[in-house]
This record gives C-alpha cells, structure tokens and sequence, in this order.
C-alpha cells in the first residue's frame, strides 16, 4: 500500500527536522519526505492523509512497560496491552523482567518475543534479569538471553544486596558492552515506606522513602561504573539531589543515562492526601521542589527520556488501605498527553518546548537502546 501524508507539521527531534513536510511511505517504509506539493513523479498513492494543522512524529518509544505476560494475565494480557500501546502511538516499548516467571531464561524471552510478533503491533524489547530470579545471588547467562532478544539487563525494582554481586555483574555486562538497568534506590532505606518522607507522609502517618535511599544508591553505582566502565541506565529518578548527581557524573564523562516515570513530572505528595491509593507509586511522589528539579533536568538534558513506567494493577489491589495497595499506574497511553502537558507548562521562555517533549519519547530514549527507532529517515520504517 503507498501512503501520500500531506502538508504536516513534521518534527523529527532525530534529524533535527522541525517543518511543514509531505511524506511518502511504500509497504511500510520511507520512500520520501519532501517540501509541500512536491509528490514524487513516479509515486501514485492509494490513500492520501492531509495533516495540515496536525504534527507528525516517529512513533513513541517506552522504556518502561509492564505488559504482564507471563504470570499476571489477571491484571492484563499481552494483547490488551499492545493495544494500549498502539492507542497511545507507542511503537517501541521495553519490558522489564518482573515477570512470573521472572525474564532470567532463553526460551521466555522467546516465547514473548513470538508472541508478541504474532500480534504485529508495537515492537517489544525485554530486558532480561541481571541475577537468577532476582534474587541477587547467581548471575544469569546474559549472553543466551541477549541471543534471545533481549536489550539489557535489569533487577526492576528489586535491588542487589550483595555489592560484590553487583560489580562482578556489571564487570561481565561491560565485557560484551551490555547495558545495566538499574533502579536506584537504596536496600535497607525507606523499604517498608509508603510515601515520600515529607511533611505529608507525617501528617498522614504513612511510613516514610527518604530522598537519601535514592541519593545513597546512586553515589554507590557510580563509584562501580567508575570501577567497571559499564553503561548504566538510572530508572524513574524522582529526588532534587539525585538528578544534581546525575548531572555530575555525566560531566564527569560516565556512562549514565536516565528516565523518569510520566507521572512523576506532574505530581507530588500532595497528591496523595486523603490516602489516594491510585496515588501509590514506586518511586513514591515527592516534594514540589523534586517535581521542579525533574522539570529543569528535562530541559537541560540530564534526564535522557521520559517513560510511562506502565505498570497494570488491579482494581482490587488499589482498593486497599494505601499502605496496603500495590503501588503502580497505567501509563501506555498517557505518555503522550502527559509530555504534551509538560511541554504546554514549559513554553514560555521555551519556545522548543514541543520538540524536546518529543525528543524525550522518540529519539532520545531510541539512543540509550541503540536501536534505529523513534526517528523518520528515508528508508527507515515507518513507525509514525
């Protein structure tokens, strides 16, 4: 089939595109992207998009989706989520290992990833578990699971209490130039807290995540990244200092990069009173002045991509007590609206707000992948 897109607002952050454009796509790829009105000579389309007043833009890139396959289809099913994805324009998602089983196999990882081809939708990339079920005791066969299809390797949001565990992982990931996933918050600290220890959490008298456990972890990942060299990617950073730390050790010239999670630029603690427990997070919400350091680190380039930290809970578990509910949010297709709404608070002063709101879910977190995706090329696909 040839598609004719016209007259659109084309930003394509990738190639530095910003512009009124027309595309030309054949069976699913790029053929052209030209000047308005200036259609190739031997190109006949079958169907003709006109997209004036509207923008175009490589399909979104996720680098955090729980889809819940296999072991949680209760919460969701693969299909459920894809569509989810496709509704929200994401074309490129990672799914972390947190699965049940958990992702630390050969043949889950293929079972998922044939599953999912099957659908033909959004395309999936997993991250394999970084230890044997998580459980940060025996190192998994990471060059199997990357044979299988998988981009890297992760505890989700389970730490690694063994720090000599942790470096000998990281050592065996930089020797085949692997990426680690880590989320960064500290094992003991905060780990039977509800909230953000603030003055909200106080008064409510919910147990307290202190912004420490995130700033201890990562000043210890970062002593190993300068031990190992290994490239590290920070999930959901939600503190003030922590982002102050980032924007350190990438001056410093380590290999870092980070997300943070959709909602997280929008909301704080003050969110959750009267004990919301759709409200309850992983990272929990923090301060305002969190919420502002996550603004200015998007604007500035320390935070690398923003991801809808997709994660299906079901209703039952959200109507517990908030101390008692599982923390987690649906996010596929909010992770556009939510960008856009950051993007219409930041332009004033910031007249390329839109464009770096895009770059945020499209070519910035395509770049800590490695993947040519979440960019529009002539002869690329046509993920738009």
């Amino acid at each position: 089939m040839k598609l004719f897109i016209r007259n659109a607002r084309l930003i394509d952050p990738a190639n530095g595109m910003d512009g009124r454009k027309d595309i030309c796509i054949a069976d699913g790829v790029i053929l052209a992207i030209t000047e308005p009105g200036h259609l190739l000579a031997d190109f006949t389309p079958d169907r003709v998009i006109d997209a004036t007043g509207l923008v175009v833009s490589p399909g979104f890139v996720d680098l955090s989706a729980r889809l819940r396959e296999p072991g949680y289809e209760y919460k969701a099913t693969l299909e459920s989520e894809m569509n989810a994805a496709m509704c929200g324009g994401v074309t490129s998602l990672v799914c972390p290992p947190d699965t049940d089983p958990v992702l630390d196999e050969p043949g889950l990882v293929e079972m998922l990833k044939h599953r999912a081809r099957l659908l033909y939708q959004a395309h999936v990339y997993p991250l394999g578990a970084l230890t044997v079920g998580l459980k940060g005791e025996a190192l998994t066969e990471m060059a199997e699971l990357t044979e299988a299809g998988c981009i890297g390797f992760s505890q989700a949001a389970t730490p690694v209490r063994d720090t000599e565990m942790l470096m000998r992982a990281m050592q065996y990931a930089k020797t085949y130039d692997y990426c680690v996933w880590l989320y960064p918050q500290d094992a003991w600290l905060g780990r039977s807290g509800t909230a953000h220890a603030g003055p909200v959490a106080a008064r409510l008298g919910l147990p307290g995540v202190p912004a420490i456990a995130e700033t201890i972890a990562l000043y210890m990942l970062f002593e190993l990244v300068r031990q190992t060299s290994v490239r590290l990617h920070l999930c959901r950073l939600s503190t003030a200092k922590g982002i102050a730390l980032v924007r350190a050790a990438k001056a410093e010239g380590l290999p870092v990069t980070c997300d943070v999670g959709a909602h997280h630029i929008h909301m704080t603690e003050n969110d959750i009173d009267f004990f919301d427990s759709n409200a309850r997070m992983l990272p929990p919400f923090r301060a305002n002045a969190d919420r502002n350091a996550i603004a200015q680190g998007l604007l500035d380039g320390t935070i690398d991509a923003i991801c809808s930290d997709h994660t299906p809970v079901d209703d039952d578990e959200k109507t517990l007590p908030f101390g008692e509910a599982t923390p987690g949010a649906t996010g596929l297709e909010l992770l556009l609206p939510l960008a856009l709404k950051w993007a219409n608070e930041q332009k004033t002063g910031q007249p390329d707000a839109l464009p770096k709101a895009i770059a945020k879910i499209t070519s910035d977190p395509a770049r800590i992948l490695q993947l040519p995706c979440g960019q529009l090329s002539p002869g690329s696909v046509a993920d738009i």
